[in-house]
């Protein structure tokens, strides 16, 4: 009897057969020029004032990719003034509160995120959800509020590596998208403003990573599922990262992929050269296509 990923699989399949037959989901191979590339850097709780002042300067961003830089919050104001006016890349905040104000202490609002020169913000990291205990309905209350409050989303999905070698990485997947997305109401947020990262729990921080077949499964999975949510032109508009434990060497087979439209770069981005790398690669491999 085959298992739920292999229908899953064969289903995605035929619908892939069937978009391309009528200019779907095909159309953005058709046309590569479709969705900008994005390569965000998360550099998590890593370095010190001395290294955020010194990064910029060895930062090489290619052309025709959009940056996001998201330091740890005390140093964005910092990061802001050691990029320049030049803004060769955009600075995102990794973790944001719903509430626009109040009695939390220690955590942070939309408009504070603005203030200090964020326009993107991280929602639903693994390690958010696995050390700080977020919830799915957690992580969708911070998706609505940042996006109301004017910060573009990258949101973050990922297996565990026991859910993949159980054969539950489509229904992990599908259930955390569904969540966060349940409660955004009519019209549809504007697909520049909600960027979907698939982060395999299971390639973070431990050298490993998804072969460039199992992130285009993922990717194309999750792709299919903003169609359902939103629609095929919602769909094919919107971006899907990679997310876990990509170098410079990985980048460029996993970049040239249809469905994974750049990265969320993690270790990789603490060294200004090697995150250049990484979008360079993402670029040329998207020229290419």
């Amino acid at each position: 009897m085959a298992t739920r990923e292999e229908v899953e699989r064969l289903v995605r399949q035929v619908v892939g057969e069937v978009l391309a037959a009528t200019g779907g989901a095909a159309a953005v191979a058709a046309e590569p020029g479709r969705r900008a590339p994005l390569v965000a850097a998360n550099w998590k709780m890593n370095l010190l004032a001395a290294d955020v002042r010194a990064w910029p300067a060895k930062l090489e961003p290619p052309a025709g990719v959009e940056l996001v830089v998201c330091p740890p919050l005390v140093w964005l104001p910092l990061l802001r003034e050691a990029l320049g006016p030049a803004a060769r890349a955009a600075l995102g905040a990794q973790n944001v509160h719903p509430a626009p104000r109040g009695a939390f202490t220690g955590e942070h609002s939309c408009a504070m995120l603005r203030d200090a020169g964020a326009s993107w913000v991280i929602v639903g990291h693994s390690e958010r959800r696995a050390l700080f205990g977020e919830t799915d309905a957690f992580v969708a209350e911070k998706l609505r509020a940042a996006l109301a409050g004017g910060l573009r989303v990258i949101l973050c999905v990922g297996e565990r590596l026991a859910e993949r070698d159980g054969g539950a990485t489509f229904r992990v997947l599908r259930g955390q998208l569904t969540a966060a997305l349940a409660d955004l109401g009519f019209p549809a947020p504007d697909p520049a403003t909600l960027v979907v990262a698939y982060e395999p729990v299971w390639a973070i921080g431990t050298g490993r990573h998804a072969t460039a077949e199992q992130a285009q499964e993922a990717a194309a999975f999750l792709r299919e599922r903003l169609a359902e949510r939103f629609d095929w032109r919602w769909a094919l508009a919107a971006r899907i990262l990679y997310g876990g434990s990509v170098t410079p060497a990985s980048a460029a087979e996993l970049a040239a992929q249809p469905d994974i439209d750049g990265f969320l770069v993690g270790g990789a981005s603490l060294d200004p050269a090697a995150f250049s790398s990484i979008a360079a690669a993402t670029a040329r491999a998207k020229e290419r296509r």
